[in-house]
C-alpha cells in the first residue's frame, strides 16, 4: 500500500471503518488517496470480518455489493492489480454478483464443464448436481470462507469455480466472443490462484 508522502516508509495500521465510511470512500479522485483507500478498506473489511466471529457482520460483508451497489466497490477496488487484495476481492464480488443475478446460466457453464475438470471441482466445493441454487450457496460460501475460514482456501476455491465455469461456457457456446470470455475466466482463475499463494505468504496486500 503505497504512502501518501513516497519519502514515508512507515507502516500504517488500519482504522476501522463503517460501510457508510467504505461508501464515502469511493469518491475520492487523487491518485494516492485512491490506491491507499483501495488498500486500506480490503485489509480493514477482512480484518474486521476475521475478527468479529461474528455471523451477522459476516453475512453483510458478503452481501457488500447489495448494500453499497456494484459501483461503489467498483471505484475503491476494481482499478486495483488482480494480484493484490483489493484486486482478488473484486474479483471475487465479481463472481458472486454474476450468480447472483444469473444462477441458471451459470449452473448451466457449471454443469457443463463439470465433466472436464472433476479435479476443480472438488476443489470448489460444489453440491453435486449444481443447479441455480447451488451455485449461489456456492458463491456465498467462498465469500464467508473470507471472513471465517482460511482466505488462501476460499481463493482457491474460487479459482477451480473459474475453470469449470470457463470449461463449460467453451463446451455450451461457440465465436470468438465466447472463446474470449472463457479465456478471461481462466485469466482470473490464475490470479486468484496467485492471490492464494501470496496470502499464504503474508503477501497479499
Amino acid at each position: 500500500m503505497p504512502p501518501t508522502d513516497p519519502s514515508d516508509h512507515r507502516p500504517r495500521r488500519p482504522t476501522f471503518l463503517s460501510l457508510a465510511a467504505l461508501e464515502a470512500h469511493g469518491g475520492t479522485h487523487d491518485p494516492l488517496q485512491e490506491i491507499e483507500a483501495a488498500h486500506q478498506t480490503a485489509a480493514v473489511l477482512v480484518h474486521a470480518g476475521r475478527a468479529a466471529h461474528d455471523p451477522v457482520l459476516t453475512a453483510r460483508l458478503v452481501a457488500l455489493v447489495e448494500e453499497l451497489g456494484l459501483s461503489t466497490v467498483a471505484d475503491l477496488w476494481a482499478g486495483r492489480p488482480a494480484r493484490s487484495l483489493p484486486g482478488a476481492l473484486w474479483r471475487l464480488y465479481v463472481l458472486r454478483e454474476w450468480v447472483r443475478r444469473d444462477p441458471a446460466e451459470a449452473s448451466a457453464d457449471y454443469s457443463a464443464g463439470r465433466r472436464f475438470s472433476d479435479v476443480d471441482h472438488i476443489v470448489a466445493g460444489a453440491a453435486d448436481p449444481t443447479g441455480p441454487e447451488e451455485v449461489r450457496q456456492l458463491t456465498d460460501a467462498i465469500l464467508t470462507g473470507v471472513f471465517e475460514g482460511d482466505l488462501a482456501v476460499a481463493l482457491d476455491r474460487a479459482a477451480s469455480f473459474c475453470r469449470v465455469v470457463a470449461a463449460g461456457r467453451g463446451e455450451r457456446t461457440e465465436g470468438e466472443a465466447a472463446a474470449e470470455r472463457a479465456a478471461q475466466l481462466l485469466g482470473t482463475a490464475d490470479d486468484l490462484t496467485a492471490a492464494a499463494a501470496l496470502w499464504r505468504t503474508e503477501q497479499l496486500i
